[in-house]
């Protein structure tokens, strides 16, 4: 690995124009249908980034707080829902150190959420512990990670998306040992003049995935029950063949 803290320093408000970004309200949408929600809750959005799903969620009246590790996206989010006139709670702060216990009716990790992306297996489980303590029983937890099986079969791999702004190039590699994905993305805006990607997979710091039978395992140890899982945001059956895995889970 090339930097064990790379989490703490990569990020910029860039992503806002990446392709990804687009398909936010169909996944609060989704969300919403299948935890059931009735508006009343009150939400935990961990690793939540610039905010773009905690503030469409205060935006529909939710009681929300959104955690990330970057300031510049903290401060961003809390700027758009000062424009918003939106009352979320955004906090700066590593997720590792939040300890609002049974505070929450729902949890959130939404692309990744921070998970698989610290030093060890030892400090990726901690923001499991956090998830299991901030919920209040019979809380509920969805999130939305890459699929480790997916991994196994199919990577290496090059994969792109048509968003409205730009064309999205990606390519993964995996190593079996460790259960580590490597990402490099790139991004080629419309009506620009293109330069030639640069992509360097092998500079690229890794992310631990897991697969369903290991987050049963994770999340059984912390009082968690899988009830459904889920390979988009449309509701498509978990199928090793779909890279995204969606777990919507409930504490006892």
């Amino acid at each position: 690995m090339k930097n064990p803290q790379w989490y703490k320093e990569i990020w910029t408000l860039d992503i806002k124009n990446q392709s990804w970004v687009e398909d936010t309200p169909n996944q609060v949408d989704f969300i919403i249908k299948t935890l059931e929600l009735s508006g009343n809750e009150k939400i935990l959005d961990l690793a939540c980034g610039f905010g773009r799903h905690s503030l469409l969620l205060g935006k529909f009246g939710y009681d929300v707080t959104g955690v990330d590790i970057t300031k510049d996206y903290i401060i961003d989010a809390q700027n758009e829902a000062k424009k918003m006139d939106l009352k979320i709670n955004f906090i700066h702060d590593d997720i590792r150190n939040i300890n609002l216990y049974e505070k929450f009716d729902v949890v959130l990790n939404l692309a990744d959420g921070a998970i698989g992306y610290l030093e060890n297996d030892k400090e990726n489980l901690k923001i499991f512990d956090v998830i299991s303590k901030a919920l209040k029983s019979g809380g509920k937890h969805f999130m939305d990670i890459c699929n480790a099986d997916h991994a196994e079969y199919y990577f290496p791999k090059k994969h792109w998306q048509i968003g409205k702004h730009s064309l999205a190039l990606a390519q993964f590699d995996w190593n079996v040992n460790t259960r580590q994905m490597r990402y490099a993305g790139y991004d080629i805006p419309y009506g620009e003049i293109t330069k030639k990607p640069s992509i360097n997979i092998e500079n690229v710091n890794p992310t631990r995935l897991y697969s369903l039978e290991e987050l049963k395992s994770i999340l059984g140890q912390r009082g968690l029950n899988i009830i459904s899982s889920f390979s988009n945001y449309y509701g498509k059956e978990l199928t090793v063949k779909e890279l995204q895995l969606m777990v919507y889970s409930k504490k006892e």
